[in-house]
């Protein structure tokens, strides 16, 4: 439930304005304005009933990604995972400033910055919910277009993509993707079947 709905589309106006200026396109929009529309559409199919401190922290999970680039870190291994912890405490900052300026506290400001800094998966329910949106958003938009991109990989090292997206997402979120809650990419459901049929295993 939404407490003051007006603080919540305030803070949800100021995430989209800031995502609005990413200079990058994705189908005639900013690529995270986009993105962030995603998540927030898809965290509505899926639960519809989750947290004002979850539908927060989705519609603002990659909020300003493009100013933090991937080569802001050396590109090594050891390099992705420093820049992927960068983001995500660049992206919890951001998200709590927004939410000041828009009249939250402080409690639900660290809620949702929890969730968004991807703290305590499994364990924390904000956290569980925006990392389960996240995945079904992933395999419904952007897998086939991320397969496009590495043509070379060979079929064992997508099953363990596959298999490591699947591993951090909960029952519920394997249920809604397996039980036609989102749309598969056609080319590759072959592929998500068996690494899902055979982490079930």
């Amino acid at each position: 439930m939404i407490v003051d709905p007006v603080r919540f589309e305030r803070a949800i106006a100021l995430f989209d304005a800031a995502n609005a200026e990413d200079p990058n396109q994705d189908e005639g929009q900013p690529k995270e304005l986009l993105y962030a529309r995603r998540m927030t559409d898809m965290i509505g199919r899926y639960a519809p009933d989750a947290s004002e401190a979850a539908q927060l922290a989705v519609r603002a999970q990659h909020i300003k990604r493009w100013t933090v680039p991937r080569n802001s870190q050396p590109m090594t291994k050891e390099g992705y995972h420093a820049w992927r912890t960068g983001l995500y405490k660049f992206h919890a900052e951001t998200a709590g400033e927004l939410m000041r300026q828009a009249g939250y506290d402080q409690e639900m400001i660290d809620r949702v910055m929890m969730a968004v800094g991807k703290r305590q998966l499994k364990l924390n329910a904000d956290t569980q919910m925006m990392e389960d949106v996240t995945d079904l958003v992933f395999i419904e938009h952007y897998l086939l277009g991320f397969a496009g991109q590495h043509a070379d990989y060979s079929e064992e090292k997508w099953l363990e993509i596959i298999r490591k997206t699947w591993k951090k997402m909960s029952d519920r979120a394997h249920a809604f993707a397996t039980g036609g809650g989102i749309k598969l990419p056609e080319p590759l459901v072959p592929l998500i079947l068996k690494a899902v049929s055979e982490e079930k295993k």
